[in-house]
């Protein structure tokens, strides 16, 4: 016999089994015949977890810093939860003329609907009537939309079979005595399928009239409950919006039969023309607002980080399921003020259709908040002329790295590192070298114009301007190579590396992570930022420094909220002292001599980008950097309270060099992000160094 004619066979059984007791129940008390007939049906005292402890498929939002700027949501069906409190009346009558008139009379199986499903639907194998009761129906959705279970377990609970009938029965028996018929009725309303890609009555009233559950129309909340039975077939925006508005009049005529509405009441409801006002949830971070595309590259790093947590599941597919399906809500650290400000100063270094870019990062210290990424690009697929895989249109992590994207030479601004770990090693800021214009390093080199004899050899940018008699201060003040060559051996070029790593430079690129690895004692021109980064970790690095050491990973978020309420670690600073106190306020007092400012000791005379501290008249720090050839230019810039990275490069054809000549657009730019984002905050000043660590040798000072 095949699975047909059992199916067949079950049903006529199945309906001898309930017409029986649909003649009990005329002969005897209900108690009694629910005592006797349902017993043999022997209902599971064990619900399934999805009935017992629901986890619906939500759909998680992420917002702006302030808590209500939606920047986009994701989802595998459009859907949150709201309590039926937020309802309005006539939604739930609607729903219950529509699906279940005697849901608050029966038990979780209608013995009425069942014999009159079997009346109405007779011989002829054509169903006109269902028997399922709104229980029935959640139990249905609840099993089929479960994140928990197997796609096999899913579609168990909507196959059309006896079994699964009898399944849902049982299980519909179970809940009711558990749970209230109010609670039903919510889970019921926040689990069905509208249409239209609408899960949940909150999705469905945005998603048909822009509106919330609590502000729906009689004649609006009819349609909805129409839609329940044929939600494919019968959505008025996408399939056929006559059977719509026939089903709205059904539901009509039924809650004047039931005495929910007044008959003129539903009167003028089926008058009304169908007005609707689609709105669609964003999705994913293509989908953020289109005035705000800028957005897209944030957004693109948020789900870049989410991936990477595993309090969010075991793999990466996992936590994307997790994301989609856990309704979060998640405050960023995106600051639209502060991103929007960015991008106009870095639209004011290249615009969005040059073929060089301009990628920043804005970091919060002590927090590692990230409050701007900004590119001159559009994000988005679309397609880009031969050989231009970066613009104007990229989906690519220009401003973190990953995903392909290993970063930019950035410089001179990775003297800092070797800066740090002299300071470290008990060398204090006043180290004096009398630089040469050109030094001969013990470190190997294979050519090129920095090779002498088979030594690296670097020279100085400004002879005039650079050599001579140095200390920490000017040399660091005055980008001054050679002196950092000296300094760098005199250190060790695996302690540099592994400073520049303790602060977060993730050496992305193949050849650095090998030579970082392997060679890194060797690695002499590390000091002069040979090696790929990005603005997102150069702007965290010296965040460090402004934070007097203490290393915070860069984070999109303030706080996540899972679907009930509760906080969620993950979303919190994580945030180590990775530098003596004493170091960090020593090497932002060097720093502080690049951009114009004067170290507490009066010892800057002379900086690279001197005219950056007076465009911002408060205490600052930072550094700019030159690769080879002007291949990329860099500027970084800091205060305690924010830390700012900027790095000019063409992510398609790295040996086009951009030329020295941006950095007069990248230094006002900088100034002017810092200033716009510190508005209306105190003026903090750097604390100084101390007097043993500024001009005495002393012992190693090893980071926490």
């Amino acid at each position: 016999m095949n699975r047909a004619h059992l199916d067949k066979l079950l049903t006529v059984l199945f309906a001898g089994v309930f017409a029986g007791l649909v003649l009990a129940a005329a002969a005897l008390p209900a108690a009694l015949v629910f005592g006797l007939g349902f017993k043999t049906l022997a209902p599971y005292a064990q619900l399934p977890e999805a009935l017992r402890a629901p986890q619906p498929t939500q759909r998680s939002n992420l917002y702006a810093n302030d808590g209500r700027t939606l920047i986009t949501s994701f989802y595998v069906e459009d859907r949150v939860d709201v309590p039926l409190s937020a309802v309005a009346p006539v939604m739930r009558q609607a729903i219950l003329a529509a699906e279940d008139v005697r849901f608050y009379e029966h038990h979780g199986v209608d013995l009425r609907g069942v014999a009159r499903a079997l009346t109405a639907n007779g011989g002829d194998g054509r169903s006109r009537q269902g028997a399922s009761t709104l229980t029935m129906q959640y139990v249905r959705n609840a099993l089929a939309s479960d994140p928990r279970l197997t796609e096999e377990q899913r579609a168990r609970a909507t196959e059309i079979s006896v079994g699964r009938k009898i399944r849902e029965m049982r299980y519909a028996l179970t809940l009711e005595r558990g749970l209230g018929k109010d609670q039903i009725l919510t889970r019921y309303l926040n689990i069905v399928y509208f249409g239209a890609g609408a899960y949940g009555i909150a999705a469905a009233s945005k998603r048909y009239f822009s509106t919330t559950p609590a502000d729906l129309t009689l004649a609006q909340a009819a349609l909805l409950a129409g839609l329940v039975r044929s939600p494919a077939t019968d959505d008025p925006i996408n399939g056929d919006a006559d059977a719509a508005l026939s089903r709205r009049a059904y539901v009509l005529d039924r809650m004047v039969e039931t005495g929910q509405v007044a008959a003129a009441d539903a009167a003028r409801a089926k008058a009304e023309q169908l007005e609707l006002r689609p709105s669609e949830t964003p999705n994913d971070c293509a989908a953020v607002p289109e005035e705000h595309n800028d957005w897209g590259f944030f957004c693109d790093w948020f789900t870049q980080w989410w991936n990477a947590q595993k309090a969010f599941g075991a793999s990466s597919a996992e936590r994307q399921r997790t994301l989609r399906r856990g309704g979060f809500s998640i405050v960023s650290s995106l600051d639209p003020d502060v991103q929007r400000k960015t991008t106009e100063q870095v639209l004011r270094i290249y615009d969005l259709v040059n073929r060089r870019a301009a990628p920043t990062a804005v970091v919060q210290p002590g927090t590692g908040r990230v409050l701007a990424m900004a590119v001159n690009r559009y994000y988005g697929v679309a397609g880009n002329p031969p050989g231009q895989k970066n613009y104007p249109n990229t989906v690519n992590q220009l401003v973190a790295g990953g995903g392909g994207i290993v970063g930019y030479q950035a410089g001179s601004t990775f003297k800092l590192f070797t800066m740090l770990a002299a300071l470290e090693s008990g060398l204090p800021l006043n180290t004096t070298f009398k630089a040469p214009s050109r030094i001969v390093t013990h470190y190997p080199a294979g050519g090129g114009p920095a090779s002498c004899g088979g030594y690296w050899c670097p020279a100085n940018a400004s002879p005039v301007w650079m050599d001579g008699e140095n200390t920490m201060w000017s040399a660091f003040g005055r980008s001054v190579n050679t002196y950092f060559a000296w300094l760098i051996e005199k250190v060790g070029a695996d302690r540099v590396v592994e400073m520049a790593e303790r602060l977060g430079i993730v050496l992305r690129a193949p050849e650095d992570a090998r030579l970082a690895r392997y060679s890194a004692r060797s690695w002499g021109a590390f000091t002069l930022g040979v090696a790929a980064t990005t603005p997102l970790d150069l702007a965290n690095a010296y965040a460090t420094v402004a934070a007097e050491g203490l290393w915070c990973a860069p984070t999109p978020v303030t706080s996540i909220t899972d679907s009930a309420g509760r906080k969620v670690t993950a979303g919190q600073p994580d945030c180590r002292q990775v530098l003596d106190t004493d170091v960090a306020r020593a090497a932002a007092d060097a720093a502080r001599c690049p951009v114009g400012d004067q170290s507490m000791y009066r010892r800057c005379d002379g900086g690279t980008a001197e005219k950056l501290q007076p465009g911002l008249s408060r205490p600052v720090a930072g550094k700019t950097g030159s690769s080879e050839r002007n291949e990329t230019e860099t500027v970084v810039a800091f205060t305690p309270q924010l830390s700012i990275a900027t790095i000019a490069a063409n992510p398609d054809d790295p040996r086009d060099a951009v030329g020295g000549g941006v950095q007069e657009r990248q230094i006002p730019a900088v100034a002017e992000v810092l200033a716009f984002a510190l508005r209306g905050q105190p003026v903090v000043d750097f604390v100084p160094p101390s007097q043993t660590i500024t001009f005495q040798v002393t012992g190693p000072r090893a980071g926490n």
